[in-house]
């Protein structure tokens, strides 16, 4: 008999390979020397990884409406937001990690140059893909302009980029569970939350139900990172495809570094059982989105 996180392993893997034929779609083709910036954008993007950011999106998006194939595009721009986000998270005056999914990073494979104007240009197709009349035709003119300043929002200087202004800043001093929070919602947990509010509003979701799916995604977005922190300790870096030990060698502010092990797994499975709560206030089938927080609660990678 089938196991309930079974299927869901199914419906995500079902969504990772719906967005990993749409994404090879969209990439540019260009003769050299351009080409090599292509092929660094194509070795980032499409190496893999759960694709949880596009999946949510595809996901809420389901709840409202049967097919998901016209915000396969919207899905598709996240993953190129968070595809960027981590080459540059890579970078020497950044995080300065070698490995990434098991593999070189982007900088060590095309070098620190390349690897910066493959990630900008990542960041820049995401809009272009979004505003493509080819997708965008789908939608009404003002839902697709909401969910592009949504994405542009998470990802620009009140969200990601402010998160990991506050990360590099606050290496080697102390913090406070608050200031973490704040961090880790913005560096992490914005394009999470924006994933659902992409999804709701393109399928005409209400504000209510929109603020319910955005609580959830805050809520396993904060669990996602403590769950990074604490891997970055007990992982395997064979199961997790990068360095572990990051965060120590860093000196970061983490979860586990104020609170110790124990308690930064107890707060996960508390955000864990918080997030599938407020799916109750959700009409139709949110069994996907509960199975999913468990999966994500208990990764390994």
């Amino acid at each position: 008999m089938e196991k309930p996180m079974d299927r869901t392993k199914q419906q995500l893997g079902s969504y990772a390979s719906m967005l990993e034929t749409a994404l090879a779609g969209y990439l540019p083709r260009h003769p050299s020397p351009e080409q090599t910036v292509a092929d660094a954008m194509a070795y980032s993007l499409l190496s893999g990884g759960k694709r949880i950011r596009g999946a949510l999106t595809l996901a809420f998006y389901r709840l409202f409406r049967e097919d998901v194939r016209p915000a396969l595009p919207y899905a598709g721009a996240l993953e190129m937001v968070h595809a960027y986000s981590l080459i540059h998270d890579d970078l020497p005056c950044m995080d300065d990690d070698d490995l990434r999914r098991g593999k070189p990073s982007c900088h060590i494979a095309y070098g620190e140059a390349t690897a910066l104007l493959a990630g900008d240009a990542l960041l820049t197709l995401a809009f272009e893909t979004m505003t493509d009349p080819c997708h965008a035709g789908a939608f009404a003119p003002g839902a697709v302009v909401k969910v592009v300043r949504c994405l542009a929002a998470a990802a620009g200087c009140a969200g990601m980029i402010d998160g990991q202004m506050i990360d590099l800043y606050q290496e080697g001093k102390p913090a406070s569970e608050e200031l973490l929070k704040r961090t880790y919602a913005k560096k992490t947990g914005a394009l999470i939350a924006a994933a659902a509010q992409m999804g709701c509003v393109l399928a005409g979701a209400g504000p209510e139900e929109t603020e319910v799916a955005e609580s959830y995604c805050e809520k396993i977005g904060l669990a996602f990172q403590i769950v990074d922190d604490l891997l970055d300790v007990t992982g395997d870096a064979r199961v997790l495809g990068k360095p572990i030990g990051s965060d120590i060698e860093n000196k970061k502010c983490t979860y586990v570094s104020i609170y110790g092990l124990d308690a930064a797994r107890q707060k996960v499975d508390q955000l864990n059982q918080e997030a599938k709560a407020s799916l109750q206030k959700l009409k139709g089938d949110t069994s996907f989105l509960a199975s999913l927080a468990d999966l994500l609660a208990g990764r390994q990678n």
